[in-house]
């Protein structure tokens, strides 16, 4: 991604009024839709915004990352949403969809960081990880020892590191629709193949192939999809002490009374080790802006400033209490200049 342009002008407020149906507001809520993971914050954040200001509060939806932006991209007018949430940065192919369906306007906000956990039930003991660890227990292929892959043959912890316990890898995690999981592939997995010299050659001679290696899931039963609720796979790694399941810290953090994570690369997931850059799985968080509906839907800049805001989203703000580890203030002050002013992301 380059540099963005700043634009915003009068006449595009008149541009975005002229695309809805009636001479009135045609929708008087904010629409936002998007990643599991930013929900709880964006949550947070309208129902505050609801609270103290006269406009109405949000309605936020969990859908995924990728789940969001489709619909976020899918064209302007009141039967689309306003703000879609992303647990990654939205790609390439996403804006050229949104620019396809009129979407040509879009305002990124970066919201702060998270780490994605490998977690289980406090009642089991912590495991201690390497990424190649997690990439050998949950790749579709695995080298074969003489330069090749094979089909992954490991069942248990064991069979991957004979340092790790003998119990069988199952592990819960999110669909192909999810932003943590689009995260977990290219942080986790990606990042204990390259350990491996002959696939990390590979990625010079063939991308593709590098790519489909490192990045694909096995599906024979050892990584199950447990869908877009965060919630239910924390329930069912109580119920399931030999289980992990893979979500953003702010869960664990909201229930470190039930789960614990899993100690990756001598890192532990702390709010402390995330905010440094020294745990190794952890990512920014988004949400994008449809700019043609800032005057038109009620409260989106109002919104923007509430979540951008240091009392929201600022080292000692109320989201930090959520989970969400937060930029530094020079950071954070570039990207509200930024948001603030409505530039246009741009590719």
């Amino acid at each position: 991604m380059s540099g963005r342009n700043s634009i915003i002008a009068a006449a595009a407020g008149v541009f975005a009024f002229s695309i809805f149906t009636t001479g009135a507001y045609a929708r008087d809520q904010i629409n936002i839709v998007g990643s599991s993971t930013v929900f709880p914050f964006a949550t947070t954040v309208a129902e505050r915004f609801g609270k103290n200001t006269e406009f109405k509060t949000p309605v936020v939806e969990s859908t995924g990352s990728g789940g969001g932006l489709k619909l976020f991209c899918a064209g302007v007018g009141e039967n689309t949403p306003d703000i879609t949430n992303a647990s990654r940065r939205i790609k390439s192919s996403e804006v050229e969809l949104c620019a396809t369906n009129g979407v040509k306007d879009i305002v990124e906000v970066k919201v702060g960081y998270d780490g994605i956990v490998l977690a289980n039930s406090r009642s089991s003991d912590i495991m201690k990880l390497t990424r190649k660890d997690i990439f050998l227990a949950l790749a579709k292929d695995v080298p074969d020892g003489e330069g090749k892959t094979k089909p992954n043959p490991y069942q248990t912890w064991a069979d991957v590191n004979p340092s790790l316990p003998a119990i069988r890898i199952e592990v819960l995690g999110p669909p192909p629709t999810s932003g943590t999981r689009d995260a977990f592939v290219e942080l986790a997995m990606e990042g204990g193949c390259k350990k491996i010299d002959w696939i990390k050659a590979m990625k010079k001679s063939d991308k593709s192939a590098y790519k489909s290696l490192c990045h694909t899931i096995r599906e024979d039963g050892a990584f199950v999809e447990a869908g877009e609720n965060d919630n239910l796979i924390v329930q069912k790694l109580e119920a399931n002490p030999s289980a992990f399941g893979i979500f953003g810290y702010s869960f664990l953090d909201q229930n470190s009374d039930k789960v614990q994570g899993s100690v990756i690369g001598d890192k532990e997931p702390t709010f402390e080790n995330i905010a440094v850059g020294d745990y190794p799985v952890s990512r920014s968080l988004y949400f994008y802006v449809k700019k043609a509906h800032v005057g038109v839907i009620p409260g989106i800049e109002a919104y923007l400033a509430e979540f951008t805001s240091e009392d929201a989203a600022g080292e000692d703000g109320y989201l930090a209490d959520k989970g969400l580890i937060p930029m530094t203030e020079e950071e954070a002050s570039e990207w509200k200049a930024k948001v603030m002013g409505l530039e246009n992301l741009s590719m």
